[in-house]
């Protein structure tokens, strides 16, 4: 990352750095940039949050409250190292390690937010089952016209960050690669505890996704607008259309205060997208028909404040299907609520892992199934009968994506993410 690299952009170069990962990519970066002013961690750790995936607090908010993730993002899988069931011993290393961070980087967008969770696997390395209190079962298929393959790695950590220095000197800490983190000196790592199974990268935010389009599944052209903080060109994350921390928290037995989290590795194929479909068939698939008809939504949708407004769409789901000949992906997601509340909160990021254009979905929500219910509501297979809409054409935006991972796992509450037990004490 030398040479012709001065001229490369910063978010571009930023971007290919927690890419590519090491000690050499954030030496690039620190060389071109300079190490960011992140403020350090508090001296009193116990102030933290309990509930891990409580990020929404440590996150920046547009002008119309809903809240920006982090732009730079570090999935690790990882499997445990030993044999038989954890020591300890390797908790406290793991606990230390990880305490490590939260002294050395601020909990907020500037400086780090992260969360270590627990699949089905982990736990059954245990004679005693999870209680009834955690929906935690095995990734599945979840549409007749997929084919994932399942990640089953003991753990994952997500590490999220404006900043990708941040990230990847975090990264590089939990490795054992770094002594000393924000001048902060570190005592602990994940070596001879973990071993990393896959390392996956992303990014979200206003220009990220147009900076990073020469890859496979963007057209030649280039289409994606400058201004577009994910690859289709709109929006996400609106606040109306989240799930609260609160609803997506397990509220009782020994892991209340967590929640569980599904991780998808998606393909994405936008030549019909940009060069096929026109504007208003592609907010119609994106949102529903009578958002295109209207012309509800203006550029990537920023007028739409802190709501889509698709609730309005959802009972209108079946007779589009049937008199339109098309439904929107988000109108579909609509079906699936409780109390007026959706069931997930969506913290993903568009990927360029393998030179493919893609998403890593990353789901937090109280239980698994209701992930599997929003899915099924999203696959709308209930809708090809007797309409032009096919399994995945006319059918949402499934025909651009093809879901090629997925993986299950438990965020316990932060006093308990350090190898915990399925009965803690």
């Amino acid at each position: 990352m030398t040479g012709h690299s001065r001229g490369i952009p910063r978010r571009t170069f930023v971007k290919s750095a927690v890419a590519i990962g090491g000690a050499s990519a954030l030496s690039a970066c620190v060389d071109r940039f300079g190490q960011p002013d992140v403020p350090r961690g508090p001296d009193d750790l116990s102030k933290l949050p309990e509930r891990q995936h409580a990020w929404n607090g440590a996150l920046p908010a547009d002008d119309s409250g809903n809240r920006l993730a982090p732009r730079h993002n570090v999935l690790l899988l990882l499997n445990y190292a030993g044999d038989g069931t954890p020591t300890g011993g390797e908790r406290r290393t793991v606990e230390t390690a990880l305490r490590g961070l939260e002294r050395a980087y601020a909990r907020r967008h500037d400086g780090l937010l992260f969360t270590v969770g627990y699949s089905p696997r982990y736990f059954d390395r245990f004679d005693e089952p999870l209680p009834e209190s955690v929906d935690l079962p095995e990734p599945e298929a979840l549409a007749p016209f997929e084919n994932p393959a399942f990640d089953r790695p003991d753990a994952i950590v997500h590490l999220g960050s404006d900043h990708g220095q941040v990230v990847l000197a975090a990264e590089e800490a939990l490795l054992g690669d770094r002594e000393e983190l924000n001048g902060v000196e570190l005592s602990a790592d994940f070596g001879g505890v973990f071993e990393v199974a896959a390392r996956r990268t992303g990014f979200v935010g206003e220009g990220l996704p147009a900076d990073h389009q020469d890859v496979s599944g963007i057209p030649d052209s280039e289409p994606v607008p400058e201004d577009a903080p994910l690859y289709m060109g709109f929006k996400s994350g609106f606040a109306k259309n989240q799930a609260s921390e609160d609803r997506v928290t397990i509220p009782d037995g020994p892991f209340a205060g967590g929640a569980t989290q599904h991780v998808s590795a998606i393909a994405l194929h936008l030549d019909q997208w940009y060069e096929q479909d026109s504007r208003e068939q592609r907010v119609a698939k994106m949102f529903c028909p009578a958002h295109a008809e209207e012309g509800r939504v203006e550029g990537t949708g920023e007028n739409l404040g802190d709501g889509t407004g698709i609730e309005a769409c959802a009972d209108d789901t079946e007779s589009d299907a049937r008199t339109k000949g098309m439904v929107g992906h988000s109108q579909k997601a609509a079906r699936v609520r409780e109390g007026g509340s959706p069931l997930i909160l969506r913290r993903d990021f568009d990927s360029t892992d393998g030179d493919q254009a893609g998403v890593h979905f990353v789901s937090i929500q109280r239980r698994i199934g209701d992930f599997v219910d929003t899915r099924k509501a999203m696959n709308g297979t209930d809708l090809s009968e007797g309409s032009a809409v096919g399994q995945r054409t006319n059918n949402g935006i499934l025909q651009y994506m093809t879901v090629n991972r997925r993986g299950n796992y438990l965020l316990p509450p932060r006093s308990r993410r350090a190898l915990p037990e399925p009965r803690p004490r």
